[in-house]
């Protein structure tokens, strides 16, 4: 007798399924869900500026030569930060594509609409090997405009999250495929778990949670170590070929205040559902998110109960989805507070309601399996239209209840443009920075581009603390002024302490008349100080490879060789097995 767990796909099931018919589909809700964009502007999420002023950062650069920046070059009011070595690149690479293409205005939705599209494929790809074709291009629209990625889009604004979340359809289905098939998909899990981790950490932890009780599920079922063994492997590999990325932002938090991400309001214990709290703001969204979790928790309850019959026809995903979405659930309540506490990295997710990432992939194929085991093909079409009016009506409560703003890219720009800069974030400040005090702050961001821009180099007064212009003892040529190289020649008659527009960090590589020097950093704002003798002097300041970044990329060159080399022999052992056959 076959086990429940090797049973074969339901009739009509396989690779023979079309793509082309769901694709439609979920390109059709996709360009529904930014349809507001059209008409009243981007939706204003927490995150807009933040990702926008990145992408902007990023177009810039690579116009300078530097494709791979590692410097938010007009952080910090031009101050800079090391941004993009602690963000993952996939995010502000896409968008910066798009901006170079699209008027900056029209990028935000360009980016989600790409990503919903995404989303719904990955889903698709999942739902196809367990589902009738006509109900997988459903769950694949189901996930697409599930109400968490519409809650990323209109409340938050968390671009590279909602590329990580599209993502996980996709590591499940690899999973699964490398449970059953054993080595083959290893490539493919590692893969796509790299891709999750250089699109969004926090997805990158939960992803790495999340396979890792797929993993435990499958081990206990089979009552075999292999499934433990196998995932391991391809998370080893995964992580290897993120190493660039993961390795350097490791490695270098000690050398910026990275506890900024876990101020009191990003606690997770202040974070989960329905959480009371002083801050009327705060509590207002906390309780939106926390609507969509518990409707989604519903949901995907009523989804388990309506297709439990058909269950042992799933065979393993319908265990490993149900496990995922309990312990998904579970996470976002507060009896889960001692798992956040201890267990690694995991309270940098900040938010609990992260979670519903995973809870959405689960609510997507149960509700689409739950309609697929009605009887009547009229059922099934009035569950399907139900289904999608519940999303619509949830959508359009989100969308009527958040900040709409066209000006957010004008103003990024314009703050780029006027050689001013825009506002940096805590967590990325060099040590012993207090961005506040730098020349230009200011809290109201619509002022910035009408106060004059700090000069590229100027005089540092020790006795006062204070920066002040050169005069005519000094003289300053500065000849090259891009956001990973600086250069710049000085004449002085006396000694000087030059301040320069430029956080003090350790990456920073700088040479006196082709000399390393040691830059100081200015108390209170860590603005870098050069001590230089009286006299005629070349200083270049460039952003070196530190030799974590090093290491990092050694390591994902090794990993892309070694997974090609893996592809290649088991390529050889079938077409050997084929032709021995």
């Amino acid at each position: 007798m076959e086990h429940a767990d090797s049973a074969p796909a339901p009739s009509g099931v396989g690779a023979k399924a079309s793509w082309k018919i769901p694709f439609l589909l979920v390109a059709v809700a996709a360009t529904a869900a930014i349809a507001p964009f059209f008409f009243a502007g981007n939706a204003s999420g927490h995150d807009i500026q933040f990702h926008l002023s990145s992408w902007m950062d990023v177009a810039g650069q690579w116009r300078e030569g530097t494709f791979y920046p590692r410097w938010a070059e007009w952080a910090n009011w031009g101050f800079g930060e090391p941004r993009f070595i602690f963000y993952p690149p996939l995010s502000w690479m896409l968008g910066a594509v798009l901006g170079l293409i699209l008027p900056w205005k029209a990028t935000p939705g360009a980016f989600i609409w790409l990503a919903l599209i995404l989303a719904g494929m990955a889903m698709w790809r999942l739902a196809r090997e367990w589902l009738p074709e006509a109900q997988a291009a459903i769950a694949a629209v189901f996930f697409a405009v599930n109400p968490y990625n519409l809650a990323i889009v209109y409340y938050r604004s968390d671009f590279a999250e909602l590329m990580g979340v599209a993502l996980l359809p996709l590591l499940v289905w690899g999973a699964l495929r490398m449970i059953r098939c054993n080595w083959r998909y290893v490539p493919h899990v590692a893969i796509v778990f790299a891709a999750i981790w250089l699109a969004n950490a926090p997805e990158g932890v939960i992803a790495t949670y999340s396979l890792a009780l797929v993993l435990l599920i499958a081990t206990a079922r089979q009552r075999s170590a292999q499934p433990l063994l196998i995932g391991s492997a391809a998370m080893a590999a995964g992580f290897g070929l993120a190493a660039f990325y993961i390795l350097p932002a490791a490695w270098e938090r000690g050398w910026v205040q990275i506890s900024g991400v876990l101020t009191t309001n990003l606690l997770p214990q202040h974070n989960f559902l329905f959480t009371h709290s002083s801050d009327a703001e705060f509590q207002l969204f906390n309780w939106k998110i926390s609507g969509v979790a518990v409707g989604t928790m519903l949901a995907t309850t009523a989804a388990v109960a309506v297709a439990w019959p058909r269950r042992r026809s799933f065979g393993k995903i319908w265990w490993m989805l149900l496990g995922l979405g309990f312990a998904s659930a579970l996470m976002m309540l507060p009896v889960s507070l001692e798992l956040w506490r201890h267990l690694p990295e995991l309270v940098f997710l900040q938010f609990p309601w992260r979670w519903l990432a995973p809870l959405s992939v689960a609510l997507a194929l149960f509700a689409a399996a739950a309609i697929s085991g009605l009887r009547r093909h009229g059922t099934r079409q009035i569950a399907t239209a139900l289904v999608l009016v519940l999303i619509g009506i949830t959508g359009a409560l989100i969308a009527t209840s958040t900040w709409w703003n066209s000006e957010d890219a004008a103003l990024i720009a314009g703050e780029i443009q006027s050689g001013h800069g825009y506002e940096g974030v805590d967590e990325y400040q060099p040590t012993g920075d207090d961005r506040t005090d730098l020349p230009n702050a200011t809290p109201d961001a619509e002022e910035m581009p009408k106060v004059p821009a700090t000069l590229p180099v100027e005089i540092f007064d020790a006795d006062s603390g204070k920066v002040s212009p050169t005069n005519g003892d000094v003289k300053i040529d500065v000849q090259k002024w891009a956001g990973e190289r600086k250069r710049f020649e000085i004449e002085a008659d006396a000694p000087v302490t030059l301040a320069v527009r430029l956080l003090n960090y350790p990456a920073w590589d700088v040479q006196e008349d082709g000399k390393s020097i040691s830059p100081e950093a200015a108390p209170e704002t860590a603005e870098m100080l050069l001590a230089l003798a009286p006299g005629q002097h070349e200083v270049e300041i460039r952003f070196a490879r530190t030799p974590d970044r090093i290491a990092g990329d050694a390591i994902s060159a090794l990993s892309v060789i070694g997974l090609a080399g893996f592809v290649l022999i088991k390529r050889k052992r079938r077409s050997t097995k084929a032709g021995g056959a």
